[in-house]
């Protein structure tokens, strides 16, 4: 028996973590009050939502037509370590990945410690390495067993005799003093504008290209990933200040420059050749990512696994919803590393077979192609071998399923706006200011959605033409602060063409460049005008009010956002609100937040005004919903099941409750529907499991039968629906284009695999 107590600090607030016993119990056992966290398992049909149609099959591709990497479904990686030189066993080393059937290798070039006789100024031999082509010999032997092989270099550290000759190579405190490795004071952090990058990284690549026959290059540990840099060095001192939208388009456009240099040099002895490098960061990222996904030939998802700013087991998952909104299909793959991540974190242990397993499946799911990572040490696999097992086992079963892995396009009718610049940059409201509240805003969101089960992709701002929004019939924008113009322009094009959407808080208040407006950018679309400045919390936040008609109480009117709400007059509103003015025939008002304590003063001064907690507006098909708290992220921080009822509520009202892809059942999952070249493909990743949302996966809960429905395009015939972890061919239905077939089990993770006539 499981405590049902338990709780996880995040930020400012609590998230309550659901037991074994609450995850797994059945839906149709729990009282009306509490199915809000669930999908509407059981439901009746009429209450079902509306089926649309799957859009018309993409023209075929000829895969010998596509880049290599394209074709590439398995990656494998042993970090190396300075002392492998001394004892690793390379042929061994070679067998266990190509018995692991990866198509491709990261072997270490470096640029802290050479792995070969590498004749580079300042590029270090190991002292293990004694005169020994490591490097080489590792290729030769992927080679000989057909793997191709990714050089992989480090250019965000080097000693201080490279120091004592290139001062300038540093990146400086505000005080000029060097900025050391946190871990190892020999090695100072080297400045991506000095020209430790023009000269000292190309000269490696050159030498690299000149004795070796390898397929590509990366570099590790740059750019960096999720924050910014802050460096006062010469050069650095004359950009514009670190964390501005000004710096961020500076550092852009030097991480652009010196990309396509890298993969101009890649290319000088052969043409298939490119760069890469170290991208990740999920909805933070470091450059800008509509721009990095026009030029990067592969997008390296550093997101090895969880960490403590990161808690949520779909973090993965995020990463690759990410890459699908800015890579038009090019090639992604993310690290899972088999050792123990996290803070602390072990980095030569192994880390729970159930954890690593669940990283893997959310990178296939998501489009990604599974790469399983671990340090190198003692022959090559380290003292620790638990790892091993779990990746060759797992690589093994997707090598028998390629083809439905291979995805073509996502399957989705909501678009999430991810707001990289508001991500990146927006420092939170006045009331908050804080890292972490963009972070809460998106867990809030991603969280609301799976409990939801809606099918839905991410839109990076910068990409909002209406040749990608027309397949959405909703947009969300959860606190998506820093639009510009154009980008508000093209939001109310949507909205003017048919779509919907749903905003929050402080979306459209500031510009670009993080100035804010006086109204909102949205402020005609929204139908709304502010009325004075962010409010936050001192005790009781504020309450929504439930406006009745002929003020009948505890009866609320039949909108659709309040379906579910009875016995109340009140339900709780988001920790911080930006006020606005009266509209017409609100659904809530505000009911202005009082003392929590002394109980005796808990009640409210002002039990009714004409503030608006929501305003709705609809046009036809359009409708546009907009809440003045900061709604999802309240709801990750406390979890409250009225936050999510409203959530829910409002988005089947904004998309008029059409659904592509249906799924009835138990359990608290992720969905991904996919367009493959045999067919379709449905992803259920299981997450109803106590560490969900906190520490790593023990074991696995099964869930019981999950039934699927979606309605394909005209003249589709299905030949086969199969289930890839099962093992088994499931009977379905098709009538009236309308497929219909049911998962008897779901472990941690299962592909409904449909395979076309």
């Amino acid at each position: 028996m499981f405590n049902r107590r338990i709780f996880l600090k995040a930020g400012a607030g609590v998230i309550p973590i659901a037991t074994a016993m609450d995850a797994l119990r059945p839906f149709s056992t729990l009282s009306a009050e509490e199915t809000v966290v669930a999908p509407r398992s059981g439901s009746s049909p009429e209450l079902r939502p509306k089926l649309t149609s799957l859009p018309q099959r993409m023209p075929a591709i000829d895969p010998a037509a596509e880049p290599w990497q394209k074709r590439v479904r398995r990656v494998g990686q042993s970090n190396m370590t300075e002392h492998d030189p001394a004892v690793m066993n390379v042929e061994e080393w070679a067998d266990y990945w190509h018995s692991a059937e990866v198509d491709v290798i990261f072997i270490s070039v470096t640029g802290i410690l050479a792995f070969y006789p590498s004749k580079v100024k300042f590029h270090r031999h190991g002292k293990f390495l004694n005169g020994r082509d490591f490097f080489g010999e590792c290729i030769a032997a992927a080679k000989k067993r057909n793997m191709r092989v990714v050089a992989r270099m480090s250019p965000d550290l080097n000693w201080e005799d490279a120091l004592e000759v290139h001062p300038e190579w540093a990146m400086r405190s505000k005080d000029g003093s060097v900025q050391f490795s946190g871990e190892e004071p020999r090695l100072f952090k080297t400045c991506m504008f000095s020209t430790y990058m023009d000269d000292y990284i190309p000269a490696i690549m050159r030498e690299i290209n000149s004795l070796y026959d390898v397929d590509c290059f990366y570099t590790n540990g740059w750019p960096p990933l999720g924050a910014l840099p802050v460096c006062y060095c010469a050069v650095c001192s004359k950009l514009p200040a670190a964390g501005t939208p000004a710096y961020w388009r500076v550092f852009t456009e030097r991480v652009l420059d010196l990309w396509q240099r890298y993969d101009a040099i890649a290319k000088e002895k052969k043409q298939d050749s490119f760069f890469f490098a170290n991208s990740g960061g999920n909805v933070r990222g470091g450059p800008n990512l509509d721009r990095l996904g026009k030029v990067a030939a592969w997008f390296q998802a550093d997101n090895q696994g969880r960490t403590y700013d990161d808690a949520a087991v779909w973090g993965c998952s995020l990463q690759g919803r990410v890459c699908n909104a800015v890579l038009d299909g090019k090639f992604a793959a993310n690290v899972t590393a088999a050792y123990s991540t996290g803070n602390p974190g072990w980095r030569n242990a192994s880390k729970n077979p159930a954890e690593a397993r669940m990283w893997l499946n959310e990178s296939l799911a998501s489009g990604m192609a599974p790469y399983y990572h671990f340090v190198g040490s003692e022959n090559g696999f380290g003292e620790d071998r638990r790892w091993q097992k779990v990746g060759v086992d797992y690589f093994r079963w997707t090598a028998k399923h390629d083809a439905h892995f291979a995805t073509r396009r996502s399957i989705a009718n909501i678009g999430v706006v991810i707001g990289q610049s508001t991500q990146l940059l927006y420092p939170g409201p006045a009331t908050v200011r804080s890292r972490a509240y963009m972070h809460e805003t998106m867990q809030g969101i991603y969280d609301a959605l799976l409990r939801g089960r809606f099918a839905f992709d991410f839109v990076h701002e910068d990409r909002l033409e209406p040749e990608r929004l027309s397949k959405y019939r909703a947009l969300l924008l959860p606190n998506i602060a820093m639009l510009s113009d154009r980008q508000c322009g093209q939001i109310s094009n949507y909205v003017q063409s048919g779509g919907s959407i749903m905003a929050s808080f402080e979306t459209s208040l500031y510009d670009e460049n993080l100035n804010q407006r006086e109204n909102f950018g949205l402020a005609d679309l929204l139908g709304i005008h502010k009325a004075g400045n962010v409010i936050g919390t001192n005790g009781n936040p504020y309450y929504a009010r439930i406006e009745t008609p002929g003020e009948v109480p505890l009866h609320p009117i039949p909108h659709p956002i309040l379906e579910g709400f009875t016995n109340t007059n009140w339900i709780p509103g988001a920790e911080n609100r930006i006020p606005l003015k009266p509209v017409q025939k609100p659904v809530l008002t505000v009911v202005p937040g009082f003392v929590r304590y002394p109980p005796e003063l808990a009640y409210p001064a002002v039990p009714h005004t004409d503030e608006p907690a929501v305003v709705l507006r609809e046009s036809g098909r359009s409708r546009v919903a907009y809440f003045p708290g900061d709604i999802e992220r309240t709801y990750w921080l406390t979890g409250h099941g009225d936050l999510l009822r409203l959530l829910h509520n409002t988005i089947r009202w904004i998309t008029n409750d059409e659904s592509v892809v249906h799924i009835e059942g138990e359990g608290f999952m992720e969905m991904f529907c996919w367009e493959t070249a045999p067919g379709y493909s449905v992803h259920l990743l299981n997450y109803t499991n106590p560490n969900a949302h906190h520490g790593w996966m023990q074991s696995t809960y099964p869930l019981g039968p999950q039934t699927i429905r979606l309605q394909l395009p005209e003249n589709v015939r299905v030949k086969s629906v199969e289930l890839l972890q099962a093992g088994q061919n499931l009977p379905f239905h098709l009538e009236s284009q309308i497929l219909r077939f049911t998962m008897p089990r779901v472990e941690d993770y299962e592909v409904a695999a449909i395979t076309l006539a």
